[in-house]
C-alpha cells in the first residue's frame, strides 16, 4: 500500500509506532530480549489511540474519512465478498473507472455491488478521476441496478466521493440529469437497496448512489451536501483556515452520530480503534455483518412494500415551515 501523509493529530501515534519498530529492529539485529521494554510502549500506544479517537472533532473526522490509507470499494470487495465479476460501460458513451461495479456473493448470496473508487497514488487517482464520476459512471450504475432488478438481486452501494465531476464535458453530457435519473429510478427499484458511506459522501455525487432502504455509515465517514471548505468559503469567505473549516464541519452536522440523530442514516458501522485505515480486515468484517443482517430483514418485504417504505423514509427527512 502506498504511504500516505500522517494526520496532524495522529503524529504522537506515529512517533510511538516508530519507537516500537526501531526497538524490534534493534532486537532482531542483536538478538536481544526487549519484551520488557516493548510492553509499556505498546500499552501506551493502545491507550493513546483510544484517547485520540474517542475525542475526534468533526473536522478531524473529515480528515480521517479522506485519508488514502482508508479501505476503498475494491478493498471491501476483496475482503467482504467473494466471486466478484466486474461489469463495464454505460452502453452510451464510455467506461468510467470512478465507479467500480459488478456481480458478487455476500455469504453465498448473489448481490450487485456498485461503489465509488478512488486512487492511492497519482497514476491511480488520474485513472479513477479522484473518485468523481462523470455522467457515464452514474449511467453505468443505473444500468447495473436495472440488471439486478431483472434478476431479483439486491443492490449494495458503497459511497466514497468528494462529489460528481463538475467539468465542462460532464456538464455537456448531462451530469445533473444523470444524477436526477438515478434518484428517480432508485426510488422505484423493486429489489432491496443498502447504501453505505465508507469514506467521504459528497453532495449529489454521493446521493446518486444513496437512495436506499437502509443507509449505513462507517463510524468515521462523513456525508454532506457540500465540502467543509466550500461551505466555509461561501459563508465566511475563508475555506482554508482550520478555524473556519472546523466551524463549517460542526455547523454542517456531517458526522455519523449527527446524521443518525437527524435520522438521515439508519445505522453506524463500528470501526476499529484507530479508524478503518488501521485495520482493513476488521472493518470489512463489521460491514459484512451489518449488510447480512439488514439484507435478511429487507428480504422479508414484498417489492411494493419495499418501494413504499423507501419513499416514505426520504419524504420524512427535513423540516420546513410555510
Amino acid at each position: 500500500m502506498a504511504a500516505a501523509p500522517v494526520l496532524e493529530f495522529e503524529r504522537p501515534l506515529a512517533e510511538l509506532e516508530k519507537q516500537i519498530e526501531e526497538l524490534k529492529r534493534l532486537a532482531s539485529d542483536s538478538a536481544l530480549d526487549v519484551d520488557q521494554e516493548l510492553v509499556p510502549l505498546q500499552q501506551k500506544l493502545s491507550e493513546l489511540r483510544v484517547e485520540i479517537y474517542r475525542t475526534l472533532t468533526p473536522l478531524q473526522r473529515v480528515q480521517v474519512a479522506r485519508i488514502a490509507r482508508r479501505p476503498f470499494t475494491s478493498d471491501y470487495i476483496r475482503l467482504a465478498f467473494t466471486d466478484f465479476i466486474e461489469l463495464h460501460g454505460d452502453r452510451l458513451f464510455r467506461e468510467d473507472a470512478a465507479i467500480l461495479a459488478g456481480w458478487a456473493r455476500l455469504e453465498g448470496e448473489t448481490v450487485m455491488i456498485i461503489g465509488h473508487e478512488r486512487g492511492r497514488d497519482t497514476k491511480e487517482n488520474l485513472r479513477r478521476n479522484f473518485g468523481m464520476p462523470h455522467p457515464e459512471g452514474y449511467r453505468k450504475a443505473l444500468r447495473l441496478m436495472k440488471l439486478a432488478e431483472k434478476f431479483q438481486v439486491p443492490v449494495l452501494t458503497l459511497i466514497d466521493t468528494p462529489g460528481a465531476w463538475p467539468g465542462l464535458g460532464a456538464e455537456e453530457r448531462g451530469q445533473s440529469e444523470a444524477i436526477a435519473r438515478n434518484l428517480l429510478e432508485m426510488s422505484n427499484l423493486q429489489v432491496p437497496i443498502i447504501a453505505t458511506v465508507i469514506g467521504e459522501g459528497g453532495s449529489g455525487g454521493a446521493l446518486a448512489l444513496g437512495v436506499a432502504d437502509r443507509v449505513l455509515m462507517l463510524e468515521n465517514s462523513v456525508y454532506s451536501t457540500i465540502s467543509v471548505e466550500g461551505c466555509a468559503a461561501i459563508l465566511w469567505k475563508d475555506g482554508k483556515s482550520p478555524e473556519m473549516r472546523e466551524k463549517a464541519a460542526t455547523a454542517l452536522r456531517v458526522t455519523a452520530p449527527d446524521l443518525i440523530e437527524l435520522r438521515v442514516i439508519d445505522e453506524i458501522v463500528p470501526e476499529p480503534v484507530g479508524g478503518a485505515h488501521s485495520d482493513h480486515a476488521t472493518t470489512a468484517n463489521n460491514l459484512r455483518d451489518s449488510l447480512v443482517r439488514n439484507l435478511e430483514e429487507l428480504r422479508r418485504l414484498k417489492p411494493d412494500k419495499l418501494v413504499r417504505r423507501r419513499r416514505e423514509k426520504f419524504l420524512r427527512m427535513g423540516q420546513f415551515t410555510e
